[in-house]
């Protein structure tokens, strides 16, 4: 994250976003696979670490680290797509509403405090151990835990998407995205970025 300056001199918050290297790989049609999508290969990774199908599928396109697909139904640019092309922040423009999907942070395995937000136990009255414990998990007269009840477990690695986010500047030199507010997951994350 960083923040930059508007036109009035306020600083806004914003997340800066690459979107080098995206590359068509594979366009989806009904007639071949049933539906209409569009294959787009992201980032790099070492030759060595791709196997062979999935080689013959990229063929010189590049070794990339992640392929997404996003379903195109109905869409009227799709025909203008082909295998090879690259994909850029030219649909951008400043101002424009987006939604941001990836993978948020992962936190491993953390306590009620942490996870749910519980205040635990008084420091006085008696106490000694219990200042982060969840509590009673029972409730009087049943003898079984409640579905559902909120406890310590692993935290974080969901997907998260945010709405709400507007494109604040566009580089087209570097192809780096600044988007308003904070976006989920950790420096170099695969971040999803969809106009409103």
């Amino acid at each position: 994250m960083s923040q930059m300056y508007d036109a009035s001199g306020a600083a806004i918050p914003v997340t800066l976003v690459s979107a080098k290297g995206n590359i068509v790989t594979d366009i989806r049609t009904k007639e071949r696979d049933g539906y209409e999508a569009v294959q787009v290969g992201e980032g790099s990774r070492n030759a060595s670490r791709i196997n062979k199908p999935l080689k013959g599928h990229l063929k010189d396109l590049g070794n990339f680290a992640a392929l997404s697909e996003f379903r195109v139904e109905g869409t009227p640019q799709v025909g203008a797509l082909k295998v090879g092309d690259k994909v850029d922040l030219s649909q951008f423009k400043a101002g424009d509403a987006i939604v941001v999907s990836a993978i948020s942070k992962g936190k491993g395995f953390q306590g009620v405090v942490k996870r749910h937000g519980f205040h635990g136990g008084p420091r006085t009255h008696g106490q000694k151990h219990s200042e982060r414990e969840p509590g009673s998990i029972g409730g009087g007269l049943r003898t079984h835990v409640p579905v559902g009840m909120r406890m310590a477990g692993r935290m974080g690695s969901d997907r998260v998407t945010v709405t709400g986010l507007t494109v604040a500047h566009i580089d087209q030199e570097e192809n780096i995205l600044y988007v308003s507010g904070a976006i989920p997951g950790r420096r170099g994350t695969l971040v999803e970025v969809v106009a409103k």
